[in-house]
């Protein structure tokens, strides 16, 4: 009866490895591919007013405008994930009561985050929320 090495063993135990490790060096090297973006939501820069909003339920966002230009925020509470309804002067979640200005940043709790800044791009007369 014949015996096999130990040293073969050895060699496809070690060549089964740096295979594998090289395969792993190669993926964690490679730049990743850009994310492409995704416009979420679009309006027309005359359908928001100064100091106005204009809410997409579907997206969950709200487009508004202060002085200083455009910004969308995220209508998703970062209490338990409630739609936050907009009015005047506040942004209030009807599940918990947790209230924000709008800027989005938490007036009262349960809430303890701000909503989430969405990024704008204005594009001559047409405005842009992309995610």
């Amino acid at each position: 009866m014949e015996k096999f090495s130990q040293s073969r063993r050895k060699f496809i135990t070690t060549l089964t490895m740096l295979l594998a490790s090289g395969g792993l060096l190669v993926r964690y090297l490679t730049p990743r591919r850009a994310v492409k973006r995704q416009v979420l939501a679009s309006a027309a820069r005359a359908d928001v007013p100064i100091n106005g909003a204009l809410v997409f339920r579907n997206e969950r966002l709200a487009l508004l405008r202060d002085a200083h230009g455009f910004y969308a925020l995220s209508l998703v509470c970062t209490h338990l994930g409630c739609t936050v309804t907009v009015t005047e002067d506040v942004l209030s979640c009807p599940c918990h009561g947790s209230r924000f200005d709008r800027q989005g940043r938490v007036l009262s709790g349960p809430a303890d985050r701000s909503l989430a800044r969405m990024d704008v791009e204005v594009l001559g007369e047409r405005i842009e929320v992309v995610g």
